[in-house]
């Protein structure tokens, strides 16, 4: 397996665009993004768990009950969510790319970021979407990316070459995701492709199984989105023989779809509102994999534990302190923790109890860019990451008059 470039764009088939088409102020920013395969695709998506839900969520639902798809249509700077006409903007946005490509509605998954409840207008999407599907190419993955960012400061986008069944594979995907980041389903968008042959209902597996060690493994402020969507489609022009059960090809397809994945919540997770640094919280010797993503997670989540890395603090009991109201079982006399980055490793606490450390070299371990949070718990084999960004005065700043 190897990384390439292309984004959602990798995989055979695949074309993709994005248009400012008047939703949001700034002319400067794209706000409209279209992904197109060629040919019907196996489609699977995961959604938000926050009971306020987008309508476009409720549309991509139904739409892909039957397990396929042929195209993405997704707007930023408006959420479409607790809006009374929201299903009807959602459908009609279907109906728009259903037109200008010559498929079926119900073939479109819809996705909408950005403001909540704020009136959606079909008119600037209606204007722009024949400039947006005349516009689709296999260079367009970047341009689709633009599209779907609100807060983020970086374009996120990933892809893989790897082989299944003797055939040459690829998958892609593009993320949007700053602000409002926090299991379960972590706060975000995420569209994948794939030229690989896979039934529809083993992509929904893959899928399924995929972000629970991923996406809902990060976490930027505490706060899970309204519009939250994680879609893939594989339309199988890699010409592999169609995966339609569990084995050696399946497991091929998964480790690619975790290395894609795991990219994108690194990109989601560095770039959070605000944020300077990259944390990674590596939990190992848990006595069971809960246990290690309860804790993991807890630690991550800490805003004490963030404050602390964006002031480059080594305060190690603020990781001890999130491990202990974690819920997770653990023994506090047998937590070890260390602080790891390109400066190098420091130990700060063995057996729940400090441990004598330079501050100076903490400080510059500190001081980087990725910053590796390191728990031991020595009770088990089992281990789990999870992924966030420390806490900055921005974060006020950009969330103060998010809205206005």
């Amino acid at each position: 397996m190897r990384v390439i470039e292309g984004g959602v764009c990798a995989a055979l088939g695949f074309t993709a665009n994005g248009v400012h088409c008047g939703i949001r102020k700034n002319h400067s920013k794209k706000d409209l993004s279209l992904i197109f395969s060629s040919v019907p695709a196996s489609a699977a998506a995961v959604y938000t768990t926050n009971l306020v839900k987008g309508a476009p969520i409720t549309v991509t639902k139904k739409h892909i009950a039957d397990g396929y798809a042929q195209a993405v249509i997704c707007n930023s700077g408006n959420a479409n969510t607790c809006n009374a006409n929201g299903i009807e903007i959602a459908e009609a946005m279907a109906e728009l790319v259903a037109k200008e490509l010559s498929i079926k509605a119900s073939d479109v998954i819809v996705a909408s970021t950005g403001v909540i409840g704020q009136p959606l207008s079909i008119e600037p999407i209606a204007e722009g979407l024949p400039a947006l599907a005349a516009g689709l190419s296999a260079e367009g993955g970047k341009a689709a990316a633009e599209g779907i960012m609100t807060t983020d400061t970086v374009m996120k986008e990933v892809a893989v070459e790897f082989t299944v069944g003797g055939k040459s594979c690829r998958i892609g995907g593009i993320a949007k995701g700053s602000g409002m980041i926090h299991p379960n389903m972590a706060t975000m968008l995420v569209f994948l492709t794939t030229d690989c042959a896979i039934a529809p209902d083993m992509l929904q597996k893959a899928l399924s199984g995929d972000i629970a060690n991923t996406f809902n493994m990060i976490s930027v402020d505490g706060d899970t989105s309204t519009n939250d969507m994680v879609s893939i489609l594989a339309n199988g022009l890699a010409g592999n023989a169609i995966i339609t059960a569990e084995g050696e090809d399946f497991t091929a397809f998964m480790k690619a779809l975790n290395t894609v994945t795991i990219a994108l919540c690194r990109k989601i997770a560095g770039d959070g509102e605000g944020a300077t640094k990259l944390l990674e919280c590596k939990v190992s010797g848990a006595a069971d994999l809960a246990t290690a993503k309860t804790v993991a997670k807890s630690v991550i989540c800490s805003s004490l534990l963030k404050a602390a890395m964006f002031g480059a603090d080594a305060n190690w009991g603020r990781v001890l302190c999130a491990i202990g109201y974690s819920g997770a079982n653990v023994d506090v006399n047998k937590v070890d923790v260390s602080f790891k980055s390109k400066a190098g490793i420091i130990t700060v606490c063995k057996n729940g109890a400090g441990v004598e450390f330079s501050e100076e070299f903490a400080k510059q371990v500190l001081l980087e860019k990725e910053i590796e949070i390191l728990v031991g718990l020595n009770s088990g084999e089992a281990e789990a990451t999870a992924w966030g960004c420390d806490l900055t005065y921005d974060y006020v700043k950009i969330n103060g008059d998010y809205r206005t």
